[in-house]
């Protein structure tokens, strides 16, 4: 993570949870297909716990969790909803790029991804930006399955879910 000055406020919680209600799609950009990178355990949380179509983009991989990646977002068969990504902070800028061209409404910095820039300019193009977030924990944490380690636990609790 970079150590530039955090001035740019995030949305709240209930604001992100209406991001990933309203989301169909997530596009992971720099999805891994290395089982230790942490890219490829959001991916297969996303795809066996999640309602999303999940894309991977990345332009040397070729399949990842048997499903084909793609070079770039614009190589994607639709629009993804949110742009989740798993990429160094001077890359930021091109996937925010790549992300304005395709007309992605949500651009989403995993844990330990900040750039204030990248969020002014998302924020100024009509994109919603959540940054520093891993989407995986965001997901569990509104749907239940989430205890301290990250995980679920399959412990029955008398928390309710949040709903509509």
């Amino acid at each position: 993570m970079e150590s530039e000055p955090r001035t740019w406020s995030g949305p709240g919680a209930p604001e992100r949870l209406t991001l990933l209600r309203r989301a169909r799609s997530i596009a992971i950009v720099g999805a891994s297909d290395k089982p230790s990178r942490a890219s490829y355990f959001v991916a297969t949380y996303l795809l066996s716990s999640s309602p999303y179509t999940v894309y991977f983009v990345n332009p040397v991989a070729r399949e990842i969790l048997g499903r084909p990646v793609y070079a770039s977002l614009a190589d994607l068969p639709e629009v993804p909803d949110i742009v989740d990504v798993f990429r160094r902070h001077d890359d930021l800028p091109q996937v925010l790029a790549e992300s304005l061209a395709v007309g992605a409404k949500t651009l989403w910095l995993q844990l330990g991804s900040w750039h204030e820039e990248v969020a002014r300019d998302a924020e100024a193009a009509g994109m919603d930006v959540v940054m520093d977030r891993c989407i995986k924990i965001e997901h569990a944490r509104f749907h239940g399955g989430l205890n301290l380690a990250g995980f679920n636990t399959g412990v029955i609790s008398s928390k309710r879910q949040l709903t509509a």
